[in-house]
């Protein structure tokens, strides 16, 4: 059994392909989303579907796996069994031999839940459609203001969080508003849009070296973008935000970028996890204690193996780490499986079953032909960074017809500077039509 459709449950089930088990993958969602592109949805480049995939049509060719759409609401490990709540309601327990629980992460508000309502994250399609509705009402509504402060506070957008999200995201929303959506109003100059990006630590990227973060402070600095380091938010409400020290940004758009958080099912296993809810897992990935449970991608809290300085450093949450896992997972699935399930493995075996991160490098999109990277031990950034952005990220789309569409809207927009998905949708989609009328 596999919990979770993202990039390491997919990689657990497509590794176990041919192999002679029953794979069984339960996600609350029919299908599966390639996260680094959700920036893009909420900043109208590209539509839902040119990121995402049905499961069961990825799956279409491999019989040994049964797709099931739900959530799970319960683990009784003793019992080797799972409570899942189906998409019509129905709950069904369901047993399993071995279980991989690669159910990602979720946003963290440090203890600020309250703050969710006023500043999203971006997580889902679902968030990236309300991000979009958020960003582009804030145009809507400036464009009808009579009054010239609030017309500015609308057309303020604040940013929380400098990693490669927050700054994805503020890159993305300056660029349009200087350049794509400039012509669209009558009565406001888009261009003058105030993008505010704030980061609690002194440098944007801070997980990437100083060189780097230095040359995306730049790039973002020559697309129009407020940069605030070594600032701390305290408060966010309907209007704007308050900033430690006193003072307050009044903004028509809030975006969250600073902090997640592991999915609850990893507390339902009683195992030790971090301060982050990620599972402590053994070096084989699996529970300690429990050698038929594996924990893969964001979920799990999992050491370095770089040399005794790095030993306590943690692998990142990013896709390539998450894929790498859930092809290690496989495979130690796969040889328990050869060797008989509950037959010992050998000591040469087991020194073979520790789960070692190839960091391959870093990469974050700034803008048109704006970027950095640290690949192989080189730093690139400007076209170079943004060109190897661009065709890393479509060789690892699902769907040969998703990485031509998203290629063909990417050479388009980079030659019109244009935006095809503007549109208003989601939840909350006719808000400015009922105030309205």
């Amino acid at each position: 059994m596999v919990v979770g459709g993202g990039f390491a449950g997919l990689a657990v089930v497509r590794g176990l392909a041919g192999a002679p088990v029953r794979v069984t993958l339960i996600d609350r969602q029919n299908h599966h989303v390639f996260q680094p592109l959700l920036y893009q949805v909420a900043t109208a480049a590209l539509s839902p579907a040119q990121i995402a995939a049905p499961i069961r049509r990825i799956f279409k060719s491999q019989p040994n796996v049964e797709v099931v759409m739900g959530r799970v609401d319960g683990l009784d490990a003793d019992a080797r069994q799972v409570s899942v709540v189906r998409a019509d309601g129905s709950v069904e327990a369901i047993g399993y031999d071995a279980l991989v629980l690669a159910a990602g992460a979720t946003h963290s508000y440090f203890g600020n839940d309250g703050w969710a309502a006023h500043a999203p994250g971006l997580k889902t399609i679902d968030d990236a459609v309300e991000i979009r509705r958020r960003f582009l009402v804030a145009f809507e509504a400036a464009e009808r203001e009579e009054d010239a402060k609030r017309r500015r506070a609308l057309l303020t957008f604040v940013v929380i969080g400098a990693g490669p999200t927050g700054v994805e995201l503020a890159g993305a929303i300056s660029e349009i508003s200087r350049t794509v959506i400039r012509r669209d109003f009558r009565r406001i100059d888009t261009g003058s849009a105030r993008v505010v990006l704030i980061e609690a630590m002194d440098r944007v990227l801070p997980a990437m070296r100083p060189m780097s973060s230095r040359k995306a402070a730049d790039q973002l600095r020559e697309l129009g973008v407020e940069l605030r380091v070594a600032t701390r938010v305290v408060g966010i409400d309907a209007n704007g935000v308050a900033i430690q020290g006193g003072s307050r940004i009044d903004a028509g758009c809030v975006l969250w970028a600073a902090g997640v958080r592991a999915s609850a099912i990893g507390a339902m296993l009683g195992a030790e996890t971090d301060q982050a809810g990620r599972v402590v897992v053994a070096p084989d990935l699996s529970v300690p204690g429990r050698t038929e449970i594996f924990v893969a991608g964001d979920l799990a809290s999992v050491e370095m193996v770089r040399g005794a300085k790095d030993a306590a450093k943690k692998v990142p949450g990013v896709a390539p780490a998450a894929m790498q896992m859930g092809r290690f997972v496989a495979a130690q699935i796969r040889a328990r499986v050869e060797r008989g399930w509950d037959t010992p493995a050998t000591s040469g075996v087991e020194e073979r079953s520790r789960f070692v991160y190839r960091d391959k490098g870093t990469l974050a999109t700034i803008g048109r032909a704006r970027a950095v990277g640290e690949v192989l031990g080189m730093n690139l950034s400007g076209f170079i960074a943004w060109a190897f952005w661009a065709l890393v990220h479509v060789m690892f789309l699902v769907g040969f017809r998703n990485r031509w569409v998203v290629m063909w809207d990417w050479s388009w927009d980079y030659v019109f500077f244009e935006r095809g998905a503007r549109l208003i949708t989601g939840q909350k989609g006719h808000e400015v039509t009922k105030k309205g009328e």
